[in-house]
């Protein structure tokens, strides 16, 4: 466990030295943000209530997915791209060697660099939003507590999802047409664009099972207190639930790869 508390310490020491890019990037998110709720509040000057929320919940939400959209990796990066490039040069044989376990060496690394950008792109942003349009705080200090841990939950669910994503580049020549779709999915069914709430009938109930909505939509609702009680704990229970179903398919996919790199080397 001390050694991959290090890898984490390194991921997060790492991401910190783009000093650049992490100015950069709270720029974006912030320019996003106002984009976004501004139109958010012509939508909901239209449709009061709209999803269930109010417009100071809505702006919220947005302001909430700018914060969490680097750490959680909404729109993909991270380690994903690394590890696809890894497995195309056959540097990943290397990886497969070393005595650790490749997917938790990953998933340390990942949850140090969420870490980081939780805080250099996360807090500026919600900041900025919190000083221009009235947002819906939280009532109940424990409420921050389960939000973190929500947060948490949905960094690792997000892992899971882009690590499976990385491993079918063993059999394909290019993973990137893969990952484009996977994050073209994830900015959907996260509620990335628009809540899910607000999806209507059947598309609606399908897209809150599904494990983007772990990302993005249960972490905002449980910030916005819509989650109370036993409701709480389901939300928490579905979450954990995507992460270790997702987390077990990747485990066995690299099985998989593992034997097939193998048999490959002769």
């Amino acid at each position: 466990m001390r050694l991959y508390a290090a890898v984490a310490v390194s991921g997060f020491k790492r991401y910190a030295t783009y000093r650049v890019a992490t100015v950069a990037g709270v720029f974006t998110n912030t320019v996003f943000g106002f984009i976004l709720a501004y139109t958010y509040t012509a939508l909901w000057d239209e449709r009061p209530h709209l999803g269930g929320y109010d417009l100071a919940q809505a702006l919220t939400f947005v302001w909430l997915g700018q914060a969490l959209l680097a750490a959680v990796g909404l729109l993909g990066g991270g380690f994903e791209e690394e590890l696809q490039e890894r497995i195309r040069s056959g540097d990943i044989a290397v990886d497969l060697y070393r005595p650790v376990d490749l997917q938790t060496w990953w998933l340390a690394a990942e949850l140090g660099r969420a870490l980081f950008q939780l805080l250099g792109r996360g807090v500026v942003p919600m900041a900025v939003g919190a000083l221009v349009f009235e947002l819906r705080m939280p009532a109940s200090p424990l409420t921050w507590l389960w939000f973190l841990l929500s947060v948490a939950l949905a960094v690792c669910v997000g892992f899971a999802v882009r690590y499976v994503v990385s491993l079918a580049s063993f059999w394909l020549l290019d993973g990137t047409g893969l990952s484009m779709l996977s994050g073209l999915l994830c900015l959907f069914f996260s509620g990335m664009i628009l809540p899910l709430n607000v999806f209507p009938g059947q598309l609606g109930e399908i897209a809150r099972a599904l494990p983007w909505a772990a990302m993005l939509q249960v972490p905002a609702d449980v910030f916005l207190e819509e989650h109370r009680g036993a409701g709480l704990l389901a939300a928490f229970v579905f979450q954990a639930g995507w992460m270790v179903v997702l987390l077990a398919a990747g485990r066995v996919l690299q099985s998989v790869a593992t034997r097939k790199v193998v048999v490959q080397g002769g």
